[in-house]
């Protein structure tokens, strides 16, 4: 069964939805997690943060690779392994149009809030979320069959947002955004795979919104 807590250098967490299998790994030295989605029915696949150990990411793939490499955000522990990964798979890169200028690897797809990425017969819809950086993406699978699934990033973890380096202007836009576009649009059951650590519901994040505000961080 499905957990969704891993860690460097253990296996893979697989979760496996009708149309969708998500396989989760945790690579170092920053404990980021990587999500490979593939659509059951094409086989076609995404990576979700290159972030390092590139080796453990190509045997992720299997006999296959993914066709699009989405990077949710600029920072350069999400990246780290995204040049080695291209110039292995030749899969192209994708990231929020506004970080993909500090992504040292050329980005071939430039996403906006609300952009559809197709992989198969899967799509992903693109939410920018402005705080943690200038242009962080969190991506939603709105699972036909069951409760919506969420990869956050760095803006969204259990227990609070991302963060902003005690900015206070940048806390209350990632904090308005979260709420606004995530909070107020997802059902308690959606799921939440973050960029580190293990996942999350948005219902069980929705009572502390107050907690983070008052907190500031």
């Amino acid at each position: 069964m499905y957990t969704g807590n891993v860690t460097v250098s253990g296996p893979a967490d697989v979760h496996e939805l009708p149309m969708l299998i998500i396989s989760k790994v945790a690579v170092g030295p920053y404990d980021n997690n990587a999500y490979l989605l593939r659509c059951r029915e094409t086989g076609a696949s995404v990576l979700i943060d290159a972030a390092a150990e590139p080796d453990r990411l190509l045997a992720l793939f299997g006999d296959g690779s993914p066709e699009l490499i989405i990077t949710t955000h600029a920072h350069a522990d999400h990246w780290q392994a995204l040049a080695a990964v291209v110039e292995a798979t030749g899969a192209r890169t994708a990231a929020g149009v506004h970080d993909a200028e500090d992504i040292p690897v050329p980005t071939d797809v430039l996403v906006g809030d609300g952009d559809i990425i197709r992989f198969g017969h899967i799509e992903l819809s693109a939410i920018e979320l402005v705080g943690h950086t200038p242009g962080s993406i969190a991506l939603l699978y709105d699972n036909p069959d069951g409760p919506p699934h969420l990869f956050t990033g760095d803006c969204l973890f259990p227990g609070g947002i991302g963060n902003t380096k005690g900015d206070a202007d940048r806390f209350d836009s990632l904090l308005q955004d979260v709420s606004a576009k995530l909070f107020d649009r997802l059902p308690d059951e959606t799921w939440v795979y973050p960029g580190h650590g293990s996942d999350t519901t948005i219902g069980a994040e929705r009572p502390h919104l107050s907690e983070w505000r008052e907190r500031g961080w």
